[in-house]
């Protein structure tokens, strides 16, 4: 049975919606010579860490370990003058998750930056990226552009605290302020840690239908991007892929039958199938008339497939698959929904 690990104290206690993306800033480090300036500025936006993938969990007490998510990355900035959600591409949400606006707007006059994952739970309380995404209308007609009210954010590292920078701490040390910190939002909740062989929460999360587990080493400093300091082994295979054309639906009027998807290996695009299932009729119909805009007499990757509708890659499809084939496709595919551009999601690199 998965045992959460148990609270520690930290020794020492710390005493508008944007068109645009937000660019990172470099780090402000204190001058020596005037000492009595004790706070760091609030960083306007972090680039965030990312998780390198791993096919089986790491032995070791350096690690620390907690479920890994299914829906989109945010940047919780709580400032004095209102509340920011920021996805991983430095866009502004905060009008697309109201519900967890609100819990964060409790947290003030504290200042802070939480970095977590928003989601929506299903009957059994797993996190389900098709759920969000309906949630936040990208099925419907008003183009993936609904307020999501049901969607709550689990916050698994905190940035900035009260006029500190917590960036150049350790995780263990951010980890104990964080749990100070999130306490009994109905729409912000803590992802929680879990102790003992990692091998076997990896199979008990298995086995309870989790997309996988995280892995974070306790004694790293935050570093943006995917340095490995933070590691993924997952149970169930999804990743992002360019969507470089599609086949016309036989059965649905005016729908599309399949994907064609793209991965990246050396820089450049290459074919990895087509995914037919997971789609209803409407997000069929919705997929045709999104694709029909970016149509390419000039595709990034040639397919032989006769019926084949080749499109620029401009769209970024989240992707369950059981395997790969011998040559390179796709086993089993099942399509879980587009990623939205804000999002800056990462097309899948190939081995």
């Amino acid at each position: 049975m998965m045992s959460k690990r148990p609270t520690q104290r930290p020794s020492k206690p710390l005493s508008t919606d944007e068109a645009t993306a937000l660019q990172s800033r470099p780090v402000r480090h204190r001058d020596p010579n005037q000492p009595h300036l004790p706070f760091d500025p609030m960083p306007g936006r972090i680039e965030p860490c990312l998780a390198e993938l791993r096919k089986t969990p790491p032995t070791g007490s350096e690690w620390s370990w907690d479920i890994k998510w299914d829906g989109y990355r945010l940047a919780v900035h709580v400032e004095p003058t209102g509340v920011r959600l920021l996805t991983r591409g430095g866009y502004d949400w905060t009008h697309r998750f109201p519900a967890i606006a609100e819990s964060a707007q409790s947290l003030q006059p504290t200042t802070m930056i939480l970095d977590g994952e928003a989601v929506v739970l299903d009957k059994q309380g797993r996190s389900d990226f098709n759920l969000l995404q309906r949630s936040l209308g990208a099925n419907g007609k008003n183009g993936g552009k609904l307020p999501s009210r049901n969607s709550v954010l689990y916050a698994f590292d905190l940035l900035y605290l009260d006029g500190h920078d917590l960036r150049r701490m350790d995780y263990e040390t951010r980890r104990h302020l964080l749990e100070d910190t999130v306490d009994g939002l109905p729409s912000i909740r803590l992802s929680e840690e879990f102790d003992g062989d990692p091998q076997a929460f990896f199979t008990q999360a298995c086995h309870f239908g989790l997309e996988g587990i995280i892995g974070k080493r306790r004694d790293r400093p935050y570093r943006s991007g995917r340095t490995g300091d933070w590691i993924k082994v997952k149970c169930i295979q999804s990743d992002s892929f360019a969507v470089i054309g599609y086949e016309p639906s036989s059965s649905i009027v005016g729908g599309v039958g399949s994907l064609l998807l793209a991965g990246r290996r050396n820089g450049k695009l290459k074919y990895v199938g087509s995914v037919g299932t997971g789609f209803s009729h409407s997000e069929a119909r919705r997929l045709l008339s999104l694709l029909e805009q970016v149509r390419s007499d000039t595709p990034p990757v040639r397919v032989n497939k006769k019926k084949a509708v080749l499109v620029e890659p401009a769209y970024i499809a989240e992707t369950e698959y059981r395997a790969w084939t011998n040559d390179g496709k796709l086993r089993h595919p099942s399509y879980k929904g587009l990623r939205e551009a804000e999002d800056s999601a990462d097309i899948s690199e190939l081995e």
